[in-house]
């Protein structure tokens, strides 16, 4: 965080974590007015490493309706659900998806134009999905040229796809300034 405090960044409205300790705490020294959000997509998918095999889907469905969820209290409410559910099979996630609540939930504060922005998948977690449907309908590779051009082919796909404007983004934008106000940059 402090290196991009000294290549400019003065202020951050959202910011979208992963379960990285100390990184919610240095965003906050760093850059204060900034809420912190924890990645669900990420919990879902550490939640799921307790379950059984051939359980995963039905619990991830069952953890994603928390991220469908309209407001904070429909998805207490599908927490509950769901740790009645699965409190026999899997009952280590539930009482650390209570523990982090508090950093779950702060995105179901904002509106809907803004949580639909913030949802999107990264860059990085977009290539990394191009990438692994290119292997997998290609199966073998005869050298590692053919593994290059397969990885540069995917890439420059992917790239066409970041330079499209953002679905309700300028929806969002004007969430922001209402939220924010004087803060935003316009």
């Amino acid at each position: 965080m402090t290196a991009r405090k000294n290549r400019g960044v003065e202020d951050g409205f959202l910011a979208g974590v992963e379960g990285r300790q100390g990184l919610p705490e240095a965003m906050a020294a760093v850059v204060p007015q900034t809420q912190v959000q924890r990645c669900l997509v990420p919990t879902v998918r550490n939640s799921l490493q307790e379950v059984p095999w051939q359980e995963r889907q039905v619990v991830a469905a069952d953890r994603r309706a928390l991220d469908g969820a309209a407001t904070l209290v429909e998805a207490a409410q599908a927490l509950e659900r769901c740790a009645e559910r699965w409190e026999t099979k899997d009952p280590t996630s539930s009482p650390r998806w209570l523990a982090a609540w508090d950093r779950l939930t702060g995105l179901f504060d904002s509106p809907l134009a803004i949580r639909r922005v913030l949802e999107t998948p990264n860059a990085i977690e977009s290539l990394h999905d191009t990438l692994r449907q290119r292997r997998k309908t290609r199966g073998v590779f005869p050298n590692d040229e053919s593994i290059v051009q397969l990885v540069s082919v995917a890439r420059q796909n992917s790239a066409k796809r970041w330079t499209r404007p953002m679905r309700d983004g300028k929806a969002a934008l004007h969430q922001f300034v209402i939220l924010f106000g004087e803060r935003v940059p316009v």
